[in-house]
This record gives structure tokens, sequence and C-alpha cells, in this order.
């Protein structure tokens, strides 16, 4: 008996739903800490980083372009435009810093560029406002 073949397939387009929600959800929390220092500041003395900035525009992406992840909305094309924000971030910050992303401190860019690439070719999965207004939902 294989059980991840067994009992785990069936809910697969669940856990799709559900690793869009939980990484969207993590991901709006890199805008919030930007753009309101909540839940804290990523600069050294605290505060805010100004909108006119990279950083802050990536922060105004994280925090509108996220919750239409977090609730699955558009998902497709609003995952392939957060996974050129993540591409972007890697290009022009970590990249600079050396070519492994282990070294550079890319890791979590990415992953989320990956994965938002991956949420925009399947979609958002079964539990998503995609899904229940009859639109994209795998």
């Amino acid at each position: 008996m294989n059980i991840s073949r067994t009992v785990l397939k069936p809910w697969a387009p669940q856990f799709l739903s559900i690793l869009r929600m939980v990484a969207a959800a993590s991901y709006i929390t890199h805008g919030t800490t930007k753009l309101f220092a909540w839940p804290a500041s990523v600069l050294p003395n605290g505060g805010t980083i100004p909108l006119n900035t990279m950083a802050g525009a990536g922060g105004l992406i994280e925090i509108i372009l996220g919750p239409l992840l977090l609730v699955g909305l558009f998902t497709r094309p609003v995952a392939f435009l957060v996974c050129g924000e993540m591409a972007v971030a890697f290009f022009t910050v970590h990249f600079k810093r050396g070519f492994w992303p282990i070294l550079n401190g890319g890791e979590v860019a990415v992953l989320y560029c990956f994965l938002w690439l991956y949420i925009s070719a399947v979609g958002p999965g079964p539990l998503s406002l995609d899904a229940m207004r009859g639109g994209d939902s795998a």
C-alpha cells in the first residue's frame, strides 16, 4: 500500500490551495514589514521603507497583490506578475552578492519566484474565489 497514492493523492488539489494560501500569507508580511514596520521593521533602526524606492515598490506589490493570491482571485496573472517581482528582486539585490542563493541571501526570492511561476501555470486550486466564480480552479 502506497499511502501517498491512496490517501494523499485525492487531496492534491486542496493541498495546492493550502500551499497558495500559506505562501501568500507569508508573502504579504514581506510587504507589511517594509511599508508598515509590522510585525517588525526590516530597517536596522526601525521605521518604514520609502515608497519611491525599489524596495518600497516591492512592498506595494506585496500588500496589494498578496491578498489576491491569498483568496485566489485572478490568480494566474497575479502569480505571474509577482513571479516577475521576485526575479527582479533576486537579480537586482541578491545576485550582486554572488551566484549562490544560499550565500547571497536570495533563497526566499528564488523560492517565491518559482512557486508563483508554478501557481501561474497550474492555477489556484479548488479553494479559491476563482473556482467559486466558475473560473479557474486548477
